[in-house]
């Protein structure tokens, strides 16, 4: 079983996975050996390029399906590939995260290290999953606070 996992990761298909990967996120090499990738240059033009980002980020997930990536695991790299495109569609401080973060990068390393070692990353896909979970829905109970606070506020103006 080992050695057929080694094989799809190093199959054309998982070539090619990882050579679009490269190209979003670090195919540009700038001074001082940093490296920034298609995806955030794309992400520059306002509106259409985080949509352009966002398909082929898409792209990288349908195709790691077929390597047999499990839904957790699957999840987690959405939740990469949608971290990525809601906070790159903030101007300039998203276009910088967009060059730093590297979802597409996150995701191959993702999946390869599903192909050793299932377990441990079955296992820290549905903690961090969890988490985020958990901070999704104190967001939103925080939200309702103060949605609930501004209404009373008003409210006893109205009444005075």
């Amino acid at each position: 079983m080992e050695a057929a996992r080694r094989v799809q990761s190093t199959s054309p298909s998982a070539r090619e996975m990882r050579r679009l990967a490269w190209l979003l996120d670090e195919s540009i090499r700038l001074p001082g050996g940093y490296k920034i990738g298609l995806d955030g240059i794309v992400g520059l033009i306002p509106g259409v390029g985080d949509a352009v980002g966002l398909a082929a980020s898409s792209y990288i997930l349908f195709r790691a399906r077929r390597f047999g990536i499990p839904r957790v695991v699957m999840a987690r790299m959405i939740g990469n590939i949608l971290l990525e495109a809601l906070i790159g569609a903030i101007p300039v401080l998203g276009d910088l995260f967009d060059f730093t973060f590297k979802a597409n990068r996150r995701n191959m390393a993702l999946m390869e290290q599903y192909l050793v070692d299932e377990r441990q990353v079955r296992r820290s896909s549905l903690g961090r999953l969890l988490l985020a979970a958990a901070a999704g829905l104190a967001v939103f109970v925080l939200f309702l606070f103060l949605a609930f606070r501004l209404i009373q506020w008003i409210w006893n103006l109205a009444s005075v």
